[in-house]
């Protein structure tokens, strides 16, 4: 069986067992690389390559032969049946395109889909800036597994600025913890700083605000670290587990 695929929907729900009543647990976005594991009539098991995620995705829109050479920039990018003539259907941030045909402001990218030029970055464009990056998410909706304009999780809000750049990082918050260097503890904290705890984490715009995904609010959120640290202890009686440093 041939392994190496791209998915070439707009995004797909990762799901935990082979149903769509099972648990969702990520997401694969447009052009992303994976591996099938195994399949069937419906489903497929897959491995994504970018960070060796595994679950089930329904059996359906990817292809073997895909040489991406731009991605999208902006939190979601308008799909066009032609230039100017738009449809309702959305490609997520840091999708991975294959452009093979330009006008003044358009691009297409299979037949009947253009995408605006303004959307769009060269697949090897780096943006250092990645506050620029998390504040595209405020007021989206905290959704599990989620990683895109629809909803994203706090894990997947850290891990979509690595995407983006072409840089690995784990998906999920318990392997984030493992992989990062840790700082010392402190009680100062600066722009870039990563605070973790069980199951969540944050990151420093500054050194008086953070940015997350939060559960209880519902949404991505801007807030002040120290009120956030002590409402997390106060509330779920977690205690800041490690702070690490964003790489930029």
């Amino acid at each position: 069986m041939q392994n190496n695929f791209y998915f070439i929907g707009n995004f797909s729900n990762i799901y935990k067992n082979p149903s769509k009543r099972s648990e969702v647990t990520s997401q694969i976005i447009h052009g992303e690389k994976f591996k099938i594991l195994a399949k069937n009539k419906n489903w497929i098991k897959i491995k994504t390559l970018f960070d060796n995620y595994k679950g089930f995705i329904k059996n359906s829109k990817y292809i073997e032969k895909f040489s991406p050479n731009y991605k999208v920039s902006s939190l979601k990018a308008k799909i066009y049946k032609k230039p100017g003539i738009g449809t309702n259907s959305w490609l997520p941030f840091a999708s991975k395109l294959s452009v093979f045909e330009q006008n003044k402001n358009y691009v297409k990218i299979e037949k009947n889909k253009w995408i605006k030029k303004a959307d769009i970055k060269k697949i090897n464009h780096k943006e250092n800036n990645f506050t620029k990056i998390f504040k595209k998410f405020i007021d989206k909706k905290y959704v599990w597994g989620g990683k895109t304009f629809k909803g994203i999780d706090c894990s997947a809000l850290l891990q979509i600025f690595y995407f983006y750049n072409n840089s690995f990082y784990p998906r999920d918050t318990k392997d984030q913890i493992k992989y990062t260097k840790k700082n010392s503890k402190k009680k100062l904290f600066k722009k870039g700083d990563v605070i973790f705890w069980k199951g969540h984490v944050a990151i420093c715009l500054n050194s008086k605000q953070l940015i997350h995904a939060y559960g209880p609010e519902k949404k991505v959120i801007i807030m002040p670290i120290i009120e956030t640290i002590n409402r997390i202890e106060k509330t779920a009686k977690l205690k800041v587990k490690k702070v690490s440093k964003i790489k930029y």
